[in-house]
């Protein structure tokens, strides 16, 4: 085996130990599976070598950006003077001559704008590299060494700020409002994509100076699946979305089933006396009629405090999708006052707007800004205890933290007496319920509470209740 040979092999295990370590279960098999078919097609195309071992290790398209950051980290597409480099590879500081000052600023945010606003995304990749060696250049921790951060450079150059600019220049003189909204809607994507370039050439430096191994402890995000709620940026829920989704399609199913599964339909006698001939008319099998199909009400409270507010952008976002399986359903948040949203979940509305709505109705949650999870629930029981009924499933999304206030467990013990089932969602750990101004110990003797910090445990949630 030659010293290349060998790099490339350590490089690749190293790589397949990232991705295991960020949550992606990778089998022996797979790993295996991969290596004969790189064997195949050789190494000598990048995109080719990220497409077959995207092919052969992973599970699922919700792992697809975790592992293209990992990619971009063990097989970088820039080496060498690259990390040194303010663009591309090969070309120096001093030759790109350019030092972050106001004037440099400034010409970098014109030549962005306009780049962002024609989509060239080869350019745009040379100025994310430019504008990590330029603008998000710091000291490293050791003589002779550099660092770079691409919060550094995003907050410098603040990309987020040219989204009128892009705007103005991709609608022209044209003022249709309709566009103008579509329009926005494609810019904040192109700004989202560069600010990925800027965050992957940030970590592919970091990576040439520390190795891949240190930047894949510190800096990879977990897989969107693994991803906690709380810790989910704004760029992370269209990613989401498209797992939530199914999610919620066969949450619906699954509660459809429970509930079939608790009743039989009624006695056909003359089915049953027919198969009792078979066995010399002794009724052994009874046969029943077909039950009639049933949808299960369901009727959601939405904790959207600001100690969650990550995890309500995504409540938020599966309560929407809740509301295109269930065909009653009504929908609440809350924060010390409770205030319904059912009218802005229109099922086959454009997720963006009705999210945009959400978030705007979600003031209206608030009396005094405080959490009192026992004022909302005895709020709901005055307002809206029509809601409830005995073929309803009460879903709660919240981590219970009231900040000492009362309780109010009698009124939430009401509330889950009227329904058929109710279930709590947390997306705190188990091991932090009860402590501090936690009451989720005592809520849970109430309400069946599981923690609910990721897509995976939703999916196991989901999973369990069939069985």
């Amino acid at each position: 085996m030659t010293r290349e040979t060998s790099g490339l092999l350590d490089r690749h295990l190293s790589f397949i130990e990232a991705l295991r370590g960020a949550g992606l279960s990778v089998s022996l098999a797979e790993d295996l599976d991969s290596v004969a078919a790189l064997g195949a097609v050789g190494w000598g195309d990048r995109s080719h070598v990220r497409d077959v071992l995207a092919a052969t290790l992973l599970k699922k398209q919700a792992q697809r950006t975790t592992f293209d950051a990992l990619f971009d980290v063990y097989f970088p597409a820039l080496v060498g003077d690259g990390v040194r480099a303010g663009g591309e590879e090969g070309t120096s500081a001093d030759e790109a001559g350019v030092r972050d000052n106001a004037a440099a600023l400034q010409a970098f945010r014109d030549q962005l704008a306009e780049a962002l606003e024609s989509g060239d995304e080869q350019q745009l990749r040379q100025l994310a590299a430019q504008m990590v060696g330029t603008f998000g250049a710091m000291p490293g921790r050791g003589p002779g060494l550099s660092s770079w951060s691409a919060y550094t450079a995003l907050q410098r150059v603040a990309p987020q700020g040219l989204i009128d600019r892009i705007v103005a220049g991709l609608l022209g003189d044209g003022d249709d409002e309709a566009r103008e909204t579509e329009v926005r809607r494609l810019a904040n994507r192109r700004v989202g994509a560069f600010t990925t370039m800027v965050e992957d050439d940030a970590r592919r430096r970091i990576a040439e100076e520390k190795g891949p191994d240190h930047v894949a402890d510190v800096a990879i995000r977990p897989s969107i699946d693994k991803l906690a709620f709380t810790a989910a940026r704004r760029t992370d829920l269209e990613e989401m979305r498209r797992e939530v989704f199914p999610l919620a399609r066969r949450l619906a199913t699954r509660l459809t089933k429970e509930h079939h599964a608790r009743r039989r339909g009624a006695l056909d006698f003359r089915r049953t006396v027919r198969a009792s001939i078979a066995t010399g008319g002794v009724p052994l099998t009874t046969h029943h009629r077909p039950k009639r199909p049933h949808r299960t009400d369901l009727v959601v409270l939405c904790d959207v405090s600001g100690s969650v507010a990550n995890f309500a952008q995504f409540t938020l976002l599966f309560v929407f999708a809740l509301r295109e399986v269930f065909q009653s359903m009504r929908a609440f948040t809350f924060i010390d006052h409770v205030h319904e949203v059912t009218e802005h979940l229109q099922p086959g509305a454009d997720p963006v707007e009705v999210m945009e709505k959400l978030a705007a109705a979600s003031s209206h949650a608030a009396l005094w800004g405080r959490t009192n999870y026992g004022r909302a629930f005895a709020k709901f029981e005055e307002k809206h205890a029509d809601a409830l009924g005995p073929k309803t499933t009460l879903l709660i999304l919240g981590d219970a933290r009231s900040n000492y206030s009362d309780l109010e467990d009698a009124t939430l013990r009401r509330l889950a007496g009227a329904v058929r089932r109710s279930y709590w969602l947390n997306p705190e750990p188990e091991s932090s319920w009860g402590a501090g101004d936690s009451a989720a110990r005592t809520y849970r003797e109430i309400v069946s509470m599981v923690e609910c910090r990721n897509l995976t445990q939703l999916q196991e949630f989901i999973h369990d209740l069939a069985h």
